[in-house]
């Protein structure tokens, strides 16, 4: 008969996901998918009971979609009141309140306000404001740093609930199946928990549960949600080219995926296929186990490491931590351009770094996937930009989805001043600048530019990666890693990108970064650029922004 599991009581780490923030310790191969690569790996990653039908769930999934953001003329009445209730007193509170304390803190007091007010609304919205807080460059800076803290900051459901739905969901007492079961969780997020276990055999697990309730929760307010970005959309211009309702659709994708952990679980085995098809060794995915999953508890390989961002701890313990980023880098453009497939969610709390330097991918409920014609376009349009190709970037964003399908090529590049010599925004007062950004975004808006979901999420990581530059890889030269990249994917991949995109393949393409150096108003001849440099151009123009929005509050 089974002892009843130990119950040690530790402090939860820092973070999320695998154990985000713990102690360096061995980590399992998880990008490796047989025994013959298991590493220190606890089982290999072989198909389980669970991966029976995972094609139809999936489908399944993914139909369900469309009910959740239908077009309604009257959303859930009750969830509808409860959320206006909670958002209309931020507004009002911000109203009563920042509103007239200058530019900063009115934007700051609101960003807060609404944070809180995501947080008293529960799991659905923390949710989003978990996936805002990872678009740096997408969505306000006040907001997404205030949504930081939704990471962290979500109660833990009580131990006796854990308990009743793993043993539910496992068909058994806990002893039964593990050893040691911490009734402190590791993290706790807004549709699960996760909890560091053993398994009988004294393997050591992490344990994903979900949260009682949550499906019903969420359709409920999906529906609103659509609701209120129809309601927007159309209304507020930057709303419009933002697409509220496609990110409203992307959440709606990715919550509904995440309801069921066995496509969690698959979308780790699909990840860390990729890699092992690109033979990508520089980075570790976790193993699913083979028979502990189900639609609520996902059983997983434990895997820990330096948490990311961490620079001093690693680079103390000899982590070349600008390698590090940059396998990150390769690893999401190869999984893009090249197979379709890349985790749709990077960001601190999903990332750890090995003490080998190898890159950790934690929490898989996003994972992008192109369709044949999409990825084709993205590569396109990655290799269009190398070498400053502006027709060849239109068209495949048109292609892509970013606009229109009709859309003329060549009156596109005429109308938004594409074929103009690139201008230094440093170069030009903010009136200047001000106008140039609003003639730009009217012009996008009348050719009906939208951000596609697919693109967003690739846009979010590379944003994401370009804001961990200043803290991994401060002294980096920007120009000279572009060129040094497209160098990389030559050797690596260079015959069969000219395959598919039917170019002959022979010496590495050339690298036009006039462009680039023209934005930062460096010279032809500029022998480089530091993330540092960077860092203070970037720094130098939002206090001429923030001094130019004082003069103009103050007139």
């Amino acid at each position: 008969m089974p002892q009843e599991p130990a119950f040690e009581r530790r402090a939860p780490a820092p973070g999320g996901g695998n154990g985000a923030g713990t102690a360096p310790a061995g980590v399992g191969a998880g990008g490796r998918l047989g025994r013959d690569h298991a590493g220190t790996g606890p089982w290999a990653a072989e198909p389980g009971t669970w991966q029976q039908g995972i094609d139809a769930l999936r489908s399944r999934t993914a139909a369900s979609v469309p009910d959740l953001v239908r077009h309604r003329r009257v959303p859930p009445a009750p969830r509808l009141a409860t959320t206006a209730a909670h958002l209309g007193l931020a507004v009002a509170g911000w109203w009563l309140g920042e509103r007239r304390r200058g530019r900063v803190a009115s934007r700051a007091g609101a960003a807060r306000r609404v944070r809180r007010a995501f947080e008293r609304l529960g799991p659905t919205y923390i949710k989003l404001g978990q996936i805002l807080s990872a678009g740096e460059g997408l969505f306000p800076a006040e907001l997404v740093a205030e949504f930081h803290q939704c990471r962290d900051r979500v109660p833990a459901e009580p131990f006796a609930v854990v308990r009743r739905t793993v043993e539910a969901e496992l068909g058994g007492a806990l002893a039964v199946t593990f050893r040691s079961f911490d009734p402190v969780p590791l993290a706790a997020a807004s549709i699960a928990q996760v909890h560091a276990a053993e398994l009988r055999d004294g393997t050591p697990v992490v344990v994903k549960v979900q949260r009682p309730g949550i499906d019903r929760l969420v359709r409920r307010d999906v529906a609103v949600m659509s609701w209120l970005a129809e309601l927007l959309t159309g209304r507020i211009p930057v709303a419009a080219l933002a697409n509220p309702s496609a990110l409203v659709e992307v959440f709606a994708e990715t919550i509904a995926e995440e309801l069921d952990f066995r496509l969690e679980a698959q979308n780790m085995l699909d990840v860390a296929a990729v890699l092992r098809g690109l033979g990508q060794r520089a980075l570790v995915v976790p193993r699913p186990h083979p028979e502990l999953v189900t639609r609520r508890v996902l059983v997983m390989e434990r895997l820990s490491g330096y948490a990311w961002g961490d620079t001093v701890t690693m680079r103390a313990a000899g982590v070349d931590t600008a390698e590090a980023l940059r396998s990150a880098l390769r690893s999401l453009l190869e999984g893009a351009m090249l197979a379709g497939v890349f985790h749709g969610d990077l960001h601190g709390g999903n990332l750890l770094v090995a003490p080998d330097g190898r890159v950790v991918l934690l929490d898989f409920g996003i994972t992008g996937r192109l369709g044949p014609v999409q990825r084709l376009a993205l590569l396109r349009l990655v290799v269009a930009a190398t070498g400053n190709d502006v027709p060849g970037q239109v068209g495949a964003m048109r292609d892509l989805g970013a606009l229109p399908a009709e859309v003329d090529v060549p009156s596109v590049i005429a109308d938004l001043g594409l074929d103009r010599p690139p201008i230094d925004p440093a170069a030009m007062d903010i009136e200047e600048l001000t106008a140039e950004v609003r003639a730009l975004a009217s012009a996008l808006l009348a050719y009906g530019a939208r951000l596609p979901k697919a693109l967003m999420l690739f846009v979010k990581d590379l944003l994401f990666l370009d804001g961990a530059l200043a803290v991994m890889a401060p002294e980096l030269d920007i120009l000279g890693e572009i060129a040094a990249l497209v160098a990389w994917f030559h050797e690596r991949h260079g015959a069969a990108i000219a395959r598919e995109l039917g170019l002959a393949h022979g010496a590495p393409p050339a690298v036009d970064l006039s462009a680039v150096r023209a934005s930062l108003g460096l010279a032809d001849d500029a022998p480089g650029f530091t993330v540092r440099e960077l860092q203070e151009r970037r720094a130098m123009m939002r206090r001429r922004l923030a001094r130019h929005r004082a003069a103009t509050v103050g007139r």
